[in-house]
């Protein structure tokens, strides 16, 4: 077998870390992290707490979502003059969902060469727990939390038919939930939380249930979402009549102009078509 065993220099390793259970670290993982001159971290102090446990002493420097523009062009400058760096991000895959996408390309613009020591990445050992179809998968990540920007992602994802996965904290959960089940009905759903961690819970329910689950359990640790796709049978599992679809799309919690965009937007019609048939039973009724 072919291994890349002697560290580059002027070379970004891309390290994966365990997502809770230390003993996931690959060998590979230890030695880059014992080798390369210095290792750019989400948070230096949880990095630092694993480097100590594996008894490797290294420079660390912060690299995260709101210091980017600043440290990613400092640590390309090192990697230009013959440096390597090992990037890690807290648990799992670096530049997944993480600010890391954006060294790489920096990287890439610069012509410094990245590999990576594959390890784990939570979104895929969530898929491959859910019992959901994964020939096929979409990563949505974290949804946004700008209302327009949420409701349009939402949307998206309510026509998506590929198995959609998403992470979420236990502090939004509940809403999240509650947007899942307003925008795609009650598909199937699979919560996955402290994967690898002595509590590890694998939930696999239905969007609808979920929500009423948690209306009763308080959400604990870091969740992923994997979120059945829309079958055929979903696009027409409507009432016939669009104002009895907007009347259905509002008691499930979206306001009318909400209702009225999603309901034209599942039924393939402008929405102004059914804002005015709206309008005519309204006229009718007085």
């Amino acid at each position: 077998m072919n291994e890349k065993n002697v560290i580059q220099s002027g070379t970004l390793y891309l390290v994966a870390t365990p997502i809770g259970n230390l003993a996931d670290l690959s060998s590979r993982a230890v030695k880059v992290l014992s080798e390369v001159n210095f290792v750019a971290a989400e948070d230096t102090r949880n990095s630092g707490l694993l480097l100590s446990r594996l008894g490797v002493s290294k420079p660390l420097v912060s690299y995260f979502e709101h210091n980017k523009r600043e440290k990613g062009p400092a640590i390309v400058k090192r990697l230009l003059d013959g440096e390597s760096c090992a990037l890690v991000t807290d648990a799992g895959t670096p530049a997944i969902s993480d600010p890391g996408e954006d060294l790489v390309r920096l990287c890439a613009e610069k012509g410094v060469p990245v590999t990576a020591v594959p390890g784990c990445c939570a979104a895929v050992t969530a898929l491959a727990l859910s019992g959901l179809p994964t020939a096929r998968f979409v990563f949505e990540g974290f949804l946004p939390t700008d209302k327009k920007e949420r409701g349009a992602r939402l949307d998206e994802i309510a026509a998506e038919k590929r198995t959609v996965i998403l992470y979420e904290a236990p502090h939004r959960l509940r809403a999240t939930l509650d947007d899942l089940g307003a925008a795609v009905g009650d598909r199937p759903l699979a919560l996955c939380r402290e994967l690898t961690k002595l509590n590890e819970e694998i939930c696999r329910t239905t969007v609808k249930k979920a929500a009423a689950l948690y209306e009763e359990r308080e959400p604990r640790g870091e969740y992923v979402l994997i979120l059945g796709g829309a079958s055929d049978a979903d696009e027409e599992d409507y009432p016939s009549d669009p104002r009895e679809h907007v009347e259905l799309l509002e008691a499930a919690g979206l306001s009318r102009m909400d209702a009225i965009k999603a309901a034209a937007k599942a039924r393939g019609v402008k929405k102004n078509e059914i804002y005015a048939l709206l309008a005519k039973r309204d006229g009718d009724e007085e």
